[in-house]
């Protein structure tokens, strides 16, 4: 069994529902759900004209590969409803993978560690939420680390 860790986003709809629909679908088939952090609504990146995001990070326990997760989560984006494959534009549920155990995969189609979390306090704040002394395996850093050296300016709020 492998810890990987993923980050659910969704900006259309009832966006507490889709990632709650998406959490659904990966206990059922990438692996156990052992940790998830609070919701936050952030600020889009990249294509700024759309609405907020709602975002988490969870701690998966998988027996599944790093390609089978991939696969995986592209199936349950679409069985949820996404629309668009274009990059940072709005969507009911984007599902990435930010970390996979230690594993370091860089491939076309699929990059592990996640090649921009380190950027991104969308993915950053949430993920030191479950595990903010994790290494990040490439860069040699904890999440909380990774976090105060981001420049990111973009407002995570953390909704209860």
């Amino acid at each position: 069994m492998e810890k990987i860790y993923l980050l659910l986003g969704s900006n259309i709809g009832d966006r507490a529902k889709h990632l709650e629909e998406g959490r659904k679908m990966i206990e059922k088939q990438i692996g156990k759900i052992t940790g998830a952090s609070h919701l936050y609504e952030t600020a889009p990146w990249g294509f700024k004209d759309q609405d907020d995001f709602y975002n988490q990070a969870v701690e998966v326990e998988t027996n599944k590969s790093p390609k089978e997760v991939l696969t995986i989560s592209k199936e349950i984006e679409k069985e949820v409803g996404r629309l668009s494959n274009e990059k940072w534009h709005p969507r009911i549920l984007d599902i990435d993978i930010l970390l996979f155990g230690k594993k370091v995969l860089e491939e076309e189609s699929l990059q592990i560690p996640h090649k921009s979390m380190h950027e991104r306090n969308f993915a950053l704040i949430p993920l030191m939420e479950l595990v903010p002394e994790l290494i990040h395996p490439k860069l040699d850093l904890t999440i909380e680390e990774l976090f105060w050296n981001c420049e990111d300016d973009l407002d995570v709020i953390r909704l209860d």
